[in-house]
């Protein structure tokens, strides 16, 4: 059965839950919104120099103000360090949701990557991440949130009445490629700023092994996997990913999603920017396998597989729209169906030159951007506060900073990057932080007022900005 586009768009939009929106406070000027020293979870020499440091090259009050809060955000609030020197273990939540994902957490510390190899508070915040992601999928390689407790049932209410097997130590079991891909991308980045074999070891390659036969798994090649869900007070959730599927699909080779990166069901089963950052994410890892945990096997094992999604979507999927341009769908089936749509949250099809997935200039990947920050994007919005892509999420003319962010980190126009930083810091200049989603036509309406991922990548785009073009800052 072929759809129309109307009918795809429905079922990715039916139903979805808006967040109520909270209402900035009137706005009296830059503040130092920090916890007090004593009140910081954590505390990295590095981080506060580099802090210092930036913050003195920014001229604008209000941005200069945003940096001072966003980029120490997630070592003030949201890290808890464990374990010992032999086994350290550092635990992470999003923000406002006191559990961690997979995703979130690989992105939150992202921004202090490059100070890692100098600073033994970072070494070990690391370290002790690294290792938890490893645990925690060898807990559960089809789980996105884990509990702090490994021992502990989940305390998110919304999941506790889900129908799948939850174990203890998981806080959410929604499938999403993603979660599993992003570990892998921080497990390469620290290695590739560090040189420090230590994280590597034996339960580190159970997890990437894991990782590949539960990616691999969820190809369906030879079946369906023992992958179930459902939440019964959720009228867009699955109903029984095996029993019930949805719509058929085609053994293609692609990687099957039962989630979209932003915790929403697919409305097809093939999410392609999910797909391409595997392409991506297994041939870095390949390399930390080889290079730092010298496990062959492993590297050749992740390599192979890389380039096996790399043809997959090659064959399934791209597009042809209306006027012949090609273009990635969004997902697919991997037959007659695709949906282009773009959704702010990474990975999204305007992320993929930020996640190292496609070149810039690829000419399959640069169509998809422009027509994904288009009107031909029923996801992209336009009003008197800001122009941008929202999410299915949190609903119709909410702009999600993480858009712009995005937008800024991939353009290399200083006239862009300098819009879209004005129009970030007037999104939070009367909190101090990035938020989940605002209105396109008041930034004072938002939801999330405590958001780490988007306060980390506000930091990563400053830092971005103040060593290729510092004079946006000045």
């Amino acid at each position: 059965m072929r759809l129309n586009r109307r009918q795809l768009l429905e079922i990715s939009a039916a139903a979805i839950a808006i967040p109520t929106s909270a209402v900035a406070p009137a706005y009296a000027g830059p503040v130092d919104r920090r916890p007090l020293p004593e009140q910081r979870k954590l505390t990295s020499p590095a981080v506060e120099a580099e802090l210092q440091r930036i913050a003195a090259r920014i001229g604008d009050p209000v941005l200069r103000a945003l940096w001072i809060d966003c980029f120490p955000n997630t070592l003030d609030t949201a890290v808890t360090l464990g374990g010992t020197d032999a086994r350290p273990d550092t635990f992470i939540i999003t923000g406002d949701i006191p559990c961690m994902w997979l995703r979130d957490s690989s992105c939150q510390v992202r921004p202090y990557l490059y100070m890692a190899r100098n600073d033994a508070v970072l070494t070990r915040l690391f370290r002790g991440l690294i290792r938890r992601h490893a645990s925690s999928i060898v807990i559960d390689p089809y789980a996105n949130a884990f509990m702090q407790d490994p021992r502990s049932p989940t305390s998110l209410d919304w999941a506790k009445a889900d129908e799948t097997a939850m174990k203890p130590g998981v806080a959410e079991r929604k499938w999403e490629p993603d979660s599993l891909l992003h570990a892998m991308r921080l497990a390469h980045g620290y290695w590739r700023q560090t040189a420090d074999t230590f994280p590597f070891d034996a339960m580190w390659r159970d997890s990437i092994r894991l990782s590949i036969a539960t990616l691999d798994e969820q190809r369906r090649l030879h079946g369906n996997g023992p992958y179930q869900f459902r939440r019964p007070a959720d009228a867009l959730a699955p109903p029984s990913l095996n029993d019930d599927p949805g719509l058929p699909s085609h053994k293609s080779g692609l990687i099957h999603s039962a989630f979209r990166p932003s915790d929403d069901p697919c409305a097809l089963p093939f999410h392609i920017p999910s797909n391409l950052f595997a392409v991506r994410a297994l041939a870095d890892i390949a390399d930390v396998a080889e290079e730092a945990a010298q496990d062959a096997e492993l590297a050749g094992l992740a390599l192979a597989f890389s380039a096996e999604v790399a043809t997959a979507v090659e064959r399934h999927g791209i597009m042809q729209l209306e006027d012949g341009t090609r273009v990635y769908a969004y997902e697919t089936d991997g037959q007659d169906n695709a949906l282009f749509l773009d959704d702010a949250n990474i990975p999204s099809l305007s992320s993929l030159a930020y996640l190292g997935a496609c070149h810039g200039d690829e000419p399959v990947f640069a169509s998809s951007a422009r027509r994904a920050w288009s009107e031909k994007n029923p996801y992209f919005f336009s009003g008197n506060a800001a122009t941008g892509i929202g999410s299915p999420h949190t609903g119709k003319h909410r702009i999600w900073p993480m858009s712009l962010l995005v937008h800024a980190l991939t353009s290399d126009d200083p006239v862009t990057i300098r819009s879209d930083l004005q129009t970030l810091a007037g999104a939070g200049a009367r909190t101090g932080f990035m938020h989940e989603a605002f209105d396109a036509d008041d930034s004072n309406l938002y939801t999330r007022p405590w958001f780490g991922w988007a306060n980390s990548l506000f930091a990563e785009l400053i830092i971005k900005v103040e060593q290729s073009w510092p004079a946006i800052l000045a």
